[in-house]
């Protein structure tokens, strides 16, 4: 537990997410006075100056100041809040981010937002790492990451759409994972229910967008696959007779769990015309995929993959994760060794988060988890492997609680960038989101801005609701003017 008191501003987040950068996955609590034991940082913001000051049960350690300017934004005062407590805790703990001291999700947004108000590239450069610390080779990553982004952004049409219909099972749920998802054992009659309940709720929203143009179409999860071929094809049948399936742009189906991908849900696919399938392996270390809960194999990964293009599938994305419990660099370099082997057309490498709902978090003390300086080798080790099988940095996204306070990174090669991870990242189209769980974002063109329209996350209560759930996008669709 690490506690915090702020004096002259009430910028509670932003003390919090600066003390973050450096003590992961703590508990942080705002208090009135240093308490006596444990440690603590004072923020201070007056007179000119911002101040920061650590403590060590009751007894202060060191501090740092900053002189403020007279005149300032407020994302600047933001600023001005984090640099001390920054400078303080990167000179004690002898640790310097790569991201410096920037906490947001969408750093390549940023860089966009400078680039379309006018800004060069050097100076987008000097914005980051003289403005925020952050290394020149992040800085760079956020910019050009925006870049391939507005490739993808710019052939937006004012009637395009993009939609999200999610299936909230899985065979077991991950060490890392938080995701609202349910065993499909436990809830396989369950999900016959679920797939009829979807199917009502697709069938009002293909009314609603009727004469719009869907330029991605995204079934994920939980693990799509992990319902039996019956249902699979019962469900794939529902999406196709709502929506023009053969003239999507881009129709992706999570086909997460390799053990879950069979001869019979490929052809299921193909007959629904998808044309981009994730075969998510997450490493190709076996001792790793044991003790993250994981029932397939490695042999497993490659089966699947290998029947996914005899089934005539080109656009294939994997997904990693670095920073599993007890990998190594070694492991990510096998990894990665075996993922260039295969060959697919996008990988997807994610910088493990200690989410707060996972069983991981709860049993964070039994696992040894990566060091920063170990997790940079990580990421540097899958960029080079990326580079060198020909796939790109094209869409960004950063977590809270993220070992090392560093970043998913989506790589493709030319032609195979998917739409529908920028499209949900850059939030400049709506995107109407089915299922459980369901989050769905209105895009106003002429405000810049997203109104949000939530389903519930249980299962029980989408099967119990639906009519609500239908009733919350009609209301919204109305307001919205959608």
């Amino acid at each position: 537990m690490i506690s915090f008191v702020m004096e002259g501003h009430d910028m509670a987040y932003e003390v919090q997410t600066a003390i973050q950068i450096f003590f992961p996955n703590k508990h942080y609590y705002p208090v009135d006075n240093i308490p006596d034991s444990g440690m603590a940082v004072k923020s201070v913001f007056k007179n000119g100056k911002s101040e920061a000051a650590f403590f060590e049960n009751g007894v202060e350690v060191c501090s740092n100041s900053i002189e403020v300017p007279q005149n300032f934004s407020e994302r600047e005062k933001k600023r001005f809040i984090k640099e001390p407590i920054y400078n303080m805790l990167s000179e004690y703990t002898g640790y310097v981010p790569k991201w410096g001291m920037i906490t947001g999700v969408r750093p390549a947004k940023t860089a966009g937002e400078l680039l379309e108000a006018g800004m060069n590239d050097e100076d987008i450069i000097k914005y980051f790492t003289e403005g925020y610390k952050t290394s020149y080779q992040k800085a760079a990553l956020a910019l050009n990451v925006y870049k391939a982004e507005r490739k993808i952004l710019d052939l937006n049409g004012p009637n395009d759409i993009s939609l999200y219909i999610g299936i909230p099972f899985c065979p077991t749920r991950c060490l890392y994972c938080s995701f609202t998802s349910y065993p499909i054992d436990i809830y396989a009659k369950k999900a016959d229910e679920y797939i009829e309940k979807l199917a009502i709720e697709m069938k009002f929203v293909s009314e609603a967008v009727k004469g719009r143009n869907i330029r991605s179409l995204y079934i994920g999860g939980g693990t799509p696959t992990s319902l039996s071929d019956e249902q699979f094809a019962v469900f794939m049948e529902h999406v196709a007779e709502n929506f023009d399936v053969k003239n999507v742009g881009e129709f992706t189906v999570e086909a997460g769990r390799p053990d879950t991908i069979t001869p019979d849900k490929l052809k299921a696919m193909k007959d629904s015309f998808v044309s981009r399938i994730s075969i998510n392996p997450q490493t190709m270390n076996q001792k790793t995929l044991d003790i993250i809960g994981r029932r397939h194999s490695v042999d497993d990964i490659r089966r699947a993959f290998f029947m996914a293009r005899e089934n005539g599938f080109e656009n294939i994305n994997m997904d990693i994760i670095l920073g599993l419990p007890d990998e190594k660099t070694s492991d990510v370099e096998n990894t990665m060794i075996q993922l260039e082997k295969l060959s697919p057309e996008s990988i997807t490498v994610h910088t493990l988060a200690v989410k707060r709902a996972s069983r991981l978090k709860e049993t964070i003390n039994d696992y040894g988890l990566t060091a920063a300086e170990e997790m940079e080798c990580m990421i540097e080790i899958s960029s080079n492997y990326a580079e060198k099988i020909e796939l790109k940095p094209y869409y960004m996204y950063r977590q809270k609680a993220m070992l090392g306070n560093f970043e998913n990174v989506g790589y493709a090669k030319d032609g195979f960038e998917s739409v529908y991870n920028v499209e949900i990242m850059e939030e400049r189209q709506s995107v109407i989101a089915m299922g459980a769980g369901g989050a769905t974002k209105l895009y106003n063109p002429m405000k810049n801005e997203i109104s949000r329209v939530f389903n519930v996350k249980s299962v029980d209560d989408y099967l119990a609701r639906i009519d609500e759930m239908i009733e919350r996008k009609r209301a919204a669709f109305i307001d919205k003017k959608f």
